[in-house]
């Protein structure tokens, strides 16, 4: 499948936040351009409270979450769910407090390790207007997964089983409406990003996930759209793979590799910078490192810099 069948937002101006509803009490906040920490969120209202699924990454991002979840319903918010630790899905935790947060284990063990996200003026982000933030990990954890209710409708939060994007992917399904909120397992409209997790995990769990047969997915970043985000998805990272074992092969390095590829069928998607970041985990990977085992993200940063010219990575948080 072509890269532009599933174009993104683009600015500038962005697109406002806006909330889609995707099935009775079942809804999706989307944050356009769904680039670097501008991520989606959902939330299900039930018959006496709130199940928000992911924060965001700033103060002021997750204060319009919350606004847009009391346009729907003055019920309070008893629930918070992470699809996994990155700051981007979970800074905002902290203005959701005394709703119980429920997370993979290493969910919890990666947000006390690193987050929230402070200003780092030397990183590729400089400019991102944080704002407040103050730590807030789950205290509701699962190893495999656990189900919540909303009323009468099931919804299974389930870890993926393996590393993929991060090493705590969870999905939340929901079955009687055949709603995915996929976390960011799913980009639509841009490059996704494997480089903590494993290139090889996400290509099974992708395939997992597209036999669910989801009528709706809730990317992590960008439009809902159908399971053909996965086949995107899925053809991206067999790209990266096969650039890989090529590059390798000749004894380039990951970003050298990157700049051979010139133009590819996947130049259009939003944050082409990470293929050299996927291609330090592919790299990894070829090397016997195993799926989600640490490299030195400091380099894909770095590279993903030299990548983008040499600027700060482009990010509208």
């Amino acid at each position: 499948m072509s890269a532009r069948a599933l174009p993104h937002s683009s600015g500038p101006p962005l697109d406002e936040p806006r909330t889609e509803e995707l099935a009775s009490g079942v809804y999706a906040y989307i944050q356009p351009d769904g680039g670097w920490f501008v991520n989606n969120c959902g939330f299900l209202v039930t018959p006496d409270s709130v199940i928000v699924i992911d924060s965001a990454a700033t103060e002021a991002r997750t204060r319009g979450l919350r606004s847009a979840v009391s346009a729907v319903t003055g019920l309070p918010v008893s629930t918070l769910v992470n699809t996994h630790w990155h700051t981007d899905h979970t800074n905002g935790n902290y203005q959701f407090r005394g709703a119980t947060i429920v997370a993979h284990e290493r969910t919890r063990e990666m947000m006390l390790r690193y987050a929230p996200t402070t200003p780092d003026l030397d990183g590729p982000f400089p400019a991102v207007p944080w704002g407040a933030l103050e730590p807030a990990p789950p205290f509701l954890t699962y190893g495999r997964g656990v189900t919540l209710w909303a009323g009468d409708v099931r919804c299974e939060v389930r870890w993926v089983g393996t590393p993929a994007h991060t090493t705590d992917d969870s999905i939340v399904w929901i079955p009687e409406h055949s709603v995915l909120y996929a976390g960011d397992l799913a980009f639509n409209g841009g490059a996704p990003l494997v480089s903590a997790g494993s290139l090889a995990g996400s290509l099974k769990v992708l395939r997992d996930l597209r036999e669910l047969r989801p009528r709706t997915v809730v990317p992590g970043h960008g439009d809902v759209c159908g399971p053909e985000v996965f086949d995107l998805v899925i053809g991206y990272l067999e790209f990266v793979g096969d650039l890989a074992a090529s590059g390798h092969r000749a004894g380039r390095t990951p970003l050298e590799a990157a700049r051979d590829a010139g133009a590819h069928p996947f130049d259009q998607l939003l944050d082409g910078e990470r293929l050299v970041a996927n291609l330090h985990r592919a790299y990894a990977e070829i090397e016997g490192a195993p799926p989600g085992a640490e490299i030195d993200l400091t380099a894909t940063r770095r590279d993903m810099i030299a990548l983008n010219g040499g600027r700060p990575l482009r990010c509208h948080a």
